[in-house]
């Protein structure tokens, strides 16, 4: 027990005396130094500035509070607990390897599980999660070759001689490409757990108490661990849609990025970014592509904006079946590909119709892999409805010990840099005494379709939800990327839209845009949205020329005075 003994304040100083007096602690004299130690480590000014068994509780309200979540006898019993570990990660990928990494380089002693159940078709693969294996890595890859197949033909127009013959593109060669890079990650990932003294256990985690967890192999060998803390970080599963033949003959994205023979002619179902991302690459790679959509396109996003980029796909050869939903799937004829046959309903009446397509692939939303986890028997909370899991500003569970990062949250972004920051300040909150908190409002993203869709804030549906329509002002304009001018395509299908608040001296809440690199505009753009930006701003930011970001420092236009957008020039 430490008193830090504030020498100007003539009331405290005779009860801390006292109190040293009465306890016998040791009276340290330089507690001015201590002081601006603990304000580096905690960020907290006030006093008292609580820790217990080397934990940073905070101060008196949160004191308060951890006394009435259980969390602070959790902490004063912890001394007479010994566990295997301090920290066990269940889940390896981007926001499990954060933390863990985090959490040891804190100087903890931290165990991560990660088990990969192979899909219906037996797929699987390495450490890392969907990002790297089945996500976000190999998308953007393939949306890069199908960007590349477009430039080919933009080539001819700019000079470059190419053969007359078509430019053929061989699947095989590029899958093998992706997921010899995706290899490379892997490993590179169990070296950097090994480096910082990570044990990493390839092995299925189940709660079996609330301290203790049963890891099974692949060969069904099972041993027992018990750990102070456990962070869940298990992600998300592709869904399947319960018809007949969907697990039988069907693929997933789980399946796609590794398919060892050309898909051919695909049907897509579903209107996730997931379907439109997948449908926009392959129809890019040449392929004959239909998506079939059971309502709106890209559900939580803009609606103006995913509408806009589903009409671009369309435009470029991809087929959309809106209003239908598949009930039967059945082969026709095995091969690589096959054949098979897709059944499907009207959602507006009773008609059916029949296609027949070489790959089929699902795409309806993703389901969180809490079920299977033990984690009644932890007594962890979980949505019934959705399997995610309910927690408190500080990723916390209703069980104080155990944590949840990443896509199982109910609530929040289900992106891999918005996992990897709330795994990293989960273990300074807990081990460096830290108090940032992750940041789940104005999170930047990106849709990978053909025309790239970068969004950060609010719809334009949310924002008149929550502020009205009277309050608003949108800004807005379509725009030609100079790049696409010489080919002579897409003229003002590029747009671009921002939401400002009104009754906030302008201030942007929403930043829409269609167009190429969306990711890389709308990064920087997600810093000023951080920073309050506001429409006065923008209008007095010069903007670099000639690029496609320079368009949000020029818009004049609104959406209520109905004025013309088109572009005429640069």
């Amino acid at each position: 027990m430490q008193f830090y003994l504030n020498t100007l304040c003539l009331f405290a100083e005779p009860k801390y005396i006292y109190i040293i007096d009465c306890t016998g602690c040791q009276h340290l004299k330089d507690g001015s130094n201590y002081q601006e130690l603990l304000l580096e480590m905690t960020g907290q000014k006030t006093v008292p500035n609580v820790f217990i068994n080397k934990t940073h509780v905070g101060g008196c309200d949160k004191t308060m509070k951890a006394h009435k979540d259980g969390v602070l006898q959790q902490l004063l019993c912890g001394e007479n607990e010994v566990y295997d570990y301090d920290l066990i990660v269940i889940g390896g990928g981007s926001g499990g390897l954060a933390c863990s990494k985090e959490a040891a380089l804190l100087g903890k002693k931290v165990m991560v599980l990660d088990y990969v159940v192979p899909t219906p078709k037996g797929n699987t693969w390495g450490l890392g999660g969907t990002c790297v294996n089945v996500g976000c890595i190999p998308k953007k890859l393939m949306h890069q070759t199908a960007l590349l197949g477009t430039s080919i033909q933009d080539a001819r127009k700019f000079g470059w001689e190419l053969p007359e013959e078509t430019v053929k593109h061989n699947w095989e060669t590029m899958k093998t490409a992706v997921n010899n890079y995706i290899g490379s990650l892997n490993w590179g990932y169990r070296v950097a757990l090994r480096d910082k003294n990570v044990n990493y256990v390839n092995s299925y985690a189940e709660f079996i108490e609330s301290h203790k967890i049963k890891a099974t192999n692949k060969r069904g060998k099972e041993t027992f661990h018990t750990a102070a803390k456990f962070i869940l970080a298990t992600g998300e599963r592709p869904r399947y849609l319960g018809i007949t033949g969907d697990k039988e003959y069907c693929i997933t994205s789980d399946d796609l990025f590794s398919l060892p023979h050309c898909p051919g002619k695909t049907l897509v179902i579903g209107a996730s970014y997931v379907a439109l991302e997948c449908g926009g690459f392959l129809a890019g790679l040449g392929l004959d592509v239909t998506v079939m959509v059971r309502s709106i396109l890209l559900r939580g996003f803009d609606q103006d904006m995913a509408n806009r980029a589903g009409k671009h796909m369309e435009e470029h050869g991809v087929k959309f079946l809106r209003k239908y939903v598949p009930i039967k799937v059945e082969e026709l004829e095995a091969g690589t590909p096959g054949r098979l046959k897709v059944t499907a309903k009207s959602t507006e009446g009773d008609e059916t119709i029949e296609g027949e397509y070489n790959t089929v692939l699902i795409a309806v939303g993703r389901d969180a892999c809490t079920g299977k986890i033990g984690l009644d028997q932890a007594g962890v909370k979980v949505n019934p409805k959705n399997g995610k899991i309910p927690v408190n500003d500080e990723e916390q569970t209703n069980v104080p010990h155990i944590y949840a990062i990443g896509d199982i949250l109910e609530g929040k972004w289900e992106l891999t840099p918005v996992a990897i920051q709330a795994g990293k300040l989960l273990a300074r909150r807990l081990y460096a005494g830290a108090s940032l908190k992750c940041d789940y409002v104005n999170v930047p993203t990106t849709v990978f379709t053909p025309l790239e869709y970068g969004a950060c804030g609010l719809s334009e549906e949310k924002a008149m939800e929550l502020y009205g329509q009277d309050n608003l002002e949108v800004y807005h304009s379509l725009f030609w990327p100079l790049e696409f001018t010489v080919p002579n395509r897409d003229n003002n299908k590029c747009y671009s839209k921002i939401i400002c608040n009104k009754l906030d001296n302008g201030r942007v809440i929403g930043f829409h845009y269609l167009g190429p690199n969306a990711g890389e505009v709308m990064q920087g753009y997600g810093v000023a949205m951080k920073c309050g930006l506001t429409k006065e701003q923008l209008d007095n930011t010069i903007g670099i020329h000639p690029t496609c970001a320079e368009i949000f420092t020029t818009m004049e236009v609104t959406k209520s005075s109905g004025g013309d957008i088109t572009q005429t020039g640069c």
